[in-house]
């Protein structure tokens, strides 16, 4: 390892550009002769569109179009998709309802988009969007999965008969069922998993642009991955033709999942460009980010545990209904299957598990992959009734989570999933000490003499990361592969740009990926660049998203740099006339081990360039490519601890401690993990304490539109974290590095509300746990 290099704490390169208001987003993105649009959206959550008269608002000042959907039927733009077929357990195929980018006859959702304005300012736009006039009829709405699927509900799409989706199982329901009944004990809870909205620091944008000369179109959005935006935006809603069609995603200000997917407004203001003749940019405000964002969550759950006289878990069963909400998102089909039910064996030798997983349309916002993407909804469900469970048997919470620790790899769980590695004992070690565990109740003692209640809590998580490999998931119904590309450029004076797949919208890529140059070469990270998000300079990748980007995006420059090294040795080997086995590349230098024979890394790429001296039939150059697709994924772990005090007056909740163990694999970056680690615990102490999108039953109407209403943490909110990483390398993929982006938003909830209900002696709590929940709790145990 260089001072630059892998395992080193390497201050982020892009912070620079960011903290000093030189970032480059869509917004700060000019045009010639661009305008400005606003849509037309839904006051109802559930309508017939009788009528759209839009001739006021054509004559207002700027306008220069205004376009509703039927005209974009009429022009053959299509549908928006589902990525991932799931079928039924009786097989047959998912209920997938048509989601216009602009309705044309029915909405769904309070925010469904039925026209668009373009006019010359931004506030022409939006004014003439409010003269423009819809007739509806308006219909009986429904928010709640449950209630959607009851006889009698409102039918949101006719080819969905019930509401329902799919009906989906994984497991062995008679296996479980009798371990059920001959079990010595079971524990069982029911589960709510609240929902959420996403709340990037940067809104969603669009920038379209058609040029006719070239018959080409240039989309500016915000997007996690720009590649797949053209390939479905081509393939799929016929806007432009692959070739013709350059999608850039530049500086993005966040996404966790929610900027995975293409929205309605990407794919009409790239056709609004080409109906007005002038290049198009729409950028939502908060309001529309809450009620046009995909959310995140929102599953109902029971779910039982079974041990034997031992302790011993001899089986589990969960049934969850999940709310997707008013359409099918680009990847909301898998979150509940395949990227949740899977996961339920979590840290723990279960011999026997069933999922079965009902998922209902709603008149809400769409539903998808929030941070953790149905791994947190697993997690806070199994971590909550193991927790649960210890306080039935009377036995602490540590003890029972130890005894039934798996402690062999790989290990093949009984719901698909085998894992690489790990030692959950490490973790679970070294968390107990960092929050002194043992000294619990003293402390107890101590707050109890304030008044005060005090409790302590703790998850055991385990997240699957870097979905793959591509053939299996296609296998279980995925449209794309997961695998992802990497190029590296050697230029003539020595200098190296990465050109990724992956996306970075936060997390640090232009650093960590120039460490790994830095390691191999010695060279400078500054000498490194790092060149994403334009499918014009970059070759087809896959994006970032499920925390893939170390374990299989930098995988995939790992694989070009060895071929870029390989091909280097030849060239200084025949340089200096040694055997290609003794070259050695070090701190700049390549040279013949054991001798003072040495040329300069930048000697060698000039070398390359110029030709002069090469080996024989070598091609001239120093520029590789490779393709990763891992053998599996790869399966990072941990233990959180939490603990808490309690006003019992007011049912405020102070975190005093919260302690995180993690198991990344081998890790790049320590201080850039930490930082994922952080952003990730305050996304889980916000749903577990603050965050719900809460809807009006009656209207439909999203209650929670605003930071008025929904409640984001703050930094008063947030304990000091005390964070740490025990190492268990992955043997599936050449770095040895698991993913670790996610980890934060899946232990935490579990641990933090086994805390809570540890200190206020009521189990009935549910998230977000509210001073006015608590002391509700408190006042009914």
């Amino acid at each position: 390892m260089g001072i630059e290099g892998i395992g080193a704490r390497v201050a982020r390169k892009e912070d620079k550009r960011f903290i000093t208001g030189k970032g480059r987003y869509t917004d700060d993105m000019s045009v010639p002769g661009m305008k400005h649009a606003a849509f037309v959206r839904s006051p109802h959550a559930h309508a017939v569109i009788k009528g759209i008269d839009t001739s006021e608002a054509k004559k207002m000042p700027g306008v220069i179009g205004v376009l509703a959907g039927a005209e974009m039927k009429t022009d053959g733009i299509g549908s928006l998709i589902c990525g991932w077929m799931i079928h039924s357990k009786d097989g047959s195929p998912m209920n997938m309802g048509d989601w216009r980018p602009l309705a044309d006859t029915k909405v769904r959702y309070v925010g469904d988009a039925v026209a668009i304005v373009v006019a010359d300012t931004k506030a022409q736009a939006r004014d003439a969007a409010e003269a423009v006039k819809v007739d509806y009829e308006v219909l009986p709405a429904v928010t709640s999965a449950v209630d959607a699927l009851k006889p009698g509900a409102p039918q949101i799409h006719d080819n969905a008969p019930g509401n329902q989706i799919y009906d989906w199982e994984i497991g062995d329901l008679d296996a479980v069922d009798k371990a059920i009944a001959s079990a010595a004990h079971v524990t069982t809870l029911d589960i709510v998993n609240n929902r959420l909205v996403p709340n990037a620091m940067e809104p969603r944008a669009a920038l379209g642009v058609y040029d006719e000369a070239e018959d080409h179109y240039t989309c500016w959005t915000t997007s996690q991955n720009p590649h797949v935006a053209r390939l479905v935006m081509s393939a799929f809603y016929n806007v432009a033709p692959e070739n013709k069609l350059r999608v850039i995603a530049p500086d993005v200000g966040g996404g966790f999942g929610s900027k995975i997917y293409i929205y309605p407004e990407e794919i009409t203001c790239l056709w609004a460009s080409k109906k007005t003749g002038v290049p198009v940019k729409w950028v939502a405000d908060r309001t529309e980010s809450f009620l046009t964002d995909a959310h995140g969550r929102d599953h109902v759950t029971t779910i039982k545990m079974a041990f034997d006289a031992d302790n011993k878990i001899t089986a589990l069963k969960a049934d969850t209904i999940a709310n997707l909400g008013a359409y099918m998102s680009l990847f909301s089909s898998v979150v509940p299957t395949y990227l949740h039910a899977i996961l339920y064996s979590g840290q723990y030798v279960i011999p026997a598990i069933h999922c079965n997983m009902r998922t209902a349309y709603t008149n809400t916002v769409p539903v998808d992959a929030y941070r953790g993407a149905g791994r947190p909804e697993t997690t806070y469900a199994l971590e909550r009734v193991v927790e649960t469970a210890a306080r039935e048997l009377g036995v602490s919470p540590a003890e029972l989570r130890r005894k039934n620790f798996i402690r062999e790899w790989p290990y093949q769980t009984p719901v698909i999933l085998q894992y690489d590695s790990g030692d959950y004992e490490a973790s679970l070690d070294a968390a107990m000490k960092a929050a002194d565990y043992d000294g619990f109740p003293e402390r107890k003692a101590e707050a109890e003499s304030r008044g005060k209640k005090r409790g302590i809590g703790m998850s055991c998580y385990i997240e699957a990361c870097g979905i793959a490999p591509s053939q299996a998931i296609g296998s279980l119904g995925a449209g794309v592969g997961l695998w992802e590309s990497a190029e590296i450029r050697v230029n003539a004076v020595g200098t190296v740009e990465i050109l990724t797949g992956s996306h970075s919208h936060g997390q640090g890529h232009e650093t960590t990926f120039a460490q790994l140059v830095s390691d191999r070469f010695g060279v400078p990270i500054d000498s490194v660049s790092v060149v994403h998000g334009d499918t014009d300079k970059v070759q087809m990748g896959m994006g970032t998203y499920g925390s893939r980007s170390g374990p299989v995006g930098m995988s995939a420059v790992v694989k070009a740099l060895d071929k870029v090294e390989k091909k280097a040795k030849m060239i200084a080997a025949h340089l200096l006339e040694a055997d290609e086995s003794d070259i050695v590349i070090e701190n700049g230098q390549v040279k013949v081990a054991g001798t003072d024979k040495a040329l300069g890394w930048h000697e060698v790429a000039l070398n390359a360039y110029t030709a002069h001296n090469l080996p024989a039939d070598m091609e001239p150059g120093l520029k590789e490519t490779a393709f990763f697709d891992p053998a599996n994924f790869s399966f990072p772990a941990g233990c959180h601890i939490c603990e808490v005090e309690v006003d019992p007056d007011t049912g405020r909740v102070e975190i005093v401690q919260f302690v995180a163990s993690d198991d990344f694999g081998n890790i790049i970056n320590p201080m850039i993990v930490e930082g994922q680690v952080h952003g990730g615990l305050a996304q889980g102490i916000g749903q577990a304490l603050l965050e719900n999108a809460s809807y009006d039953p009656e209207t439909g109407q999203l209650l929670t539109a605003s930071y008025m209403d929904y409640t984001m943490p703050r930094a008063d909110d947030l304990p000091s974290y005390h964070v740490s990483n025990t190492v268990t390398p992955s043997p599936l993929n050449p770095l040895g590095i698991k993913g670790c982006g996610e980890a934060g938003a899946i232990g935490s909830p579990p641990a933090l509300i086994n805390a809570i209900t540890d200190a206020i002696g009521n189990n009935n709590l549910n998230m977000p746990a509210t001073p006015q929940r608590v002391w509700a709790a408190i006042n009914a145990a």
